[in-house]
């Protein structure tokens, strides 16, 4: 008899129906992707993010795509009373809170929109714009979880997953940015430092919460392919084992694990999903 001819269908272990998640940064990349695999999955979504309208958007996308539950609300993860009132109104439209994906970060990319925030050194990057990605990528999913565990230690259950990066756990390749004939270009010392602060504060979290029923684990991926120019895509793409970027839906796909009871002896783990970027 098969697995799924038993009592325990496996796949049912990846459901979540009727669980509410709430997803930081939710109007972008990763964020409409998470949402839509969350709600495929028969999840109810929170999509929080500073851009109301752009997060309505995408709710309304969920919803139209997988007739699952969407909600967009605007907040600010870099302020605890605007944290506060997210967690206020997901309970009052929902009842309860089950998820929390950490997924909001300032990660500067490299198109014509963002081109002026690469061209620091270490020597002269700014303090101020030091200050900005720690509130927002560590300080952020700090206020985020603070904010969600009571109600999930009165549940008796919850899951936190902190995205972090490959660039957490090893040094940017600063050749990938460069141009021949144009003035160097940087990934921020911010986003290494903060994207390894993540993977601490989800060790720490999920050693505190122990046996209390929240699991906390983060989850890292690689480069994801998002319409970057074919330069820096042969050359991301050479460092990688699989040789090429990824595609939003295999992290999605691999969240979608870590906050199903799939992963439900998983705690304090980093899933890396890079390419095998690190493995060499």
């Amino acid at each position: 008899m098969s697995i799924e001819e038993g009592d325990n269908n496996v796949l049912d272990r990846f459901r979540i129906t009727d669980r509410v998640a709430i997803v930081t940064g939710g109007a972008g990349l990763l964020g409409r992707s998470h949402a839509m695999a969350l709600a495929s999955a028969g999840g109810m979504v929170v999509l929080a993010d500073l851009q109301k309208q752009a997060a309505e958007d995408v709710a309304n996308e969920v919803r139209s795509q997988t007739g699952g539950g969407c909600l967009a609300v605007k907040a600010d993860v870099t302020s605890a009373e605007s944290v506060s009132a997210l967690v206020k109104t997901t309970l009052k439209h929902y009842g309860r809170i089950d998820i929390l994906v950490n997924n909001a970060a300032l990660d500067p990319k490299f198109d014509p929109e963002h081109s002026g925030q690469h061209s620091n050194s270490f020597e002269d990057f700014p303090v101020e714009a030091w200050q900005r990605s720690l509130d927002v990528n560590v300080t952020g999913m700090f206020l985020c979880a603070q904010a969600v565990a009571p109600t999930m230690l009165e549940a008796g259950q919850g899951v936190i997953v902190n995205v972090s990066s490959t660039y957490g756990l090893v040094g940017p390749d600063q050749r990938l940015y460069q141009r021949e004939g144009e003035p160097a270009r940087y990934k921020p010392v911010t986003y290494s430092v903060a994207k390894a602060a993540v993977l601490g504060l989800t060790r720490y979290l999920a050693t505190y919460y122990g046996n209390r029923g929240i699991r906390v684990n983060a989850i890292t991926p690689g480069g994801v392919f998002a319409g970057h120019d074919d330069e820096f895509v042969k050359r991301y793409s050479a460092k990688t084992v699989l040789g090429r970027m990824a595609e939003k839906e295999e992290i999605s796909s691999a969240l979608l694990f870590l906050v199903s009871d799939a992963s439900s002896y998983m705690t304090g783990a980093n899933l890396v999903v890079d390419g095998g970027w690190t493995a060499w």
